[in-house]
């Protein structure tokens, strides 16, 4: 696994966070969370087990944090409303913004672009998909930073490809759903699921782009 996967140091960026206001105990405290919430899971993980790993006493965590789950939004909330939503948007745009000539080329670009992101924010990353099911707040933040603006903008580009005659045509929601789904599965078995298997990226991505196209593609 490559070095930058595990590097959780972006946390404490000015533009991420307000890191500056933090203390260097509390900073401690974040980044062992960070690093055992994605090894463990929320749930199994103590707080009991971040204070030894932060070097603090326990009750120094409930001094700046009142229960676990105020920590874990700690962390998730700054990221996602300043890091993961503006870098979605803005570096997706990269993507959703150039002229593809076909839908496969459009596909294979967003799954590039997004692996970037996942290799950089690994940790962050995961702890998002192992807790957005069990959290209320998570999921929340997640629609209201994210899934509306990502669905409304990949809309439009399916509804192109529908109007030049290269998709079959279905409600765009549902081909988003679908195309998004399979590049997630992909994402979720190469990062979370197996990770130590040796993967051929370039060929995996390819067979999940062709498997959407088999299902979109009209004949």
């Amino acid at each position: 696994m490559k070095k930058e996967e595990n590097n959780i140091e972006w946390l404490f960026d000015e533009e991420v966070s307000d890191s500056g206001d933090l203390t260097e105990k509390q900073k401690r405290i974040v980044k062992a969370a960070v690093e055992m919430f994605q090894e463990k899971g929320f749930s199994a993980s103590s707080t009991s087990e971040i204070a030894r790993r932060a070097g603090v006493a326990e009750g120094t965590i409930f001094r700046h944090y009142r229960t676990k789950k105020d920590l874990l939004l700690a962390i998730v909330t700054p990221v996602m409303s300043h890091l993961v939503a503006p870098f979605i948007v803005k570096d997706l745009d990269k993507v959703l913004k150039q002229d593809y000539e076909h839908y496969e080329d459009f596909l294979k670009a967003v799954v590039r672009n997004r692996q970037t992101f996942i290799r950089k924010h690994l940790p962050i990353v995961k702890i998002l998909i192992q807790e957005i099911p069990f959290h209320e707040e998570l999921r929340t933040q997640f629609i209201e930073h994210i899934a509306k603006d990502l669905f409304d903008r990949f809309g439009k580009v399916v509804v192109h490809f529908q109007e030049k005659g290269e998709l079959i045509e279905i409600p765009s929601s549902s081909a988003i759903r679908l195309s998004l789904t399979a590049i997630l599965g992909f994402f979720l078995a190469r990062y979370i699921m197996v990770p130590d298997r040796d993967w051929d990226d370039e060929k995996e991505i390819e067979i999940t782009v062709q498997f959407i196209l088999h299902g979109l593609k009209a004949r």
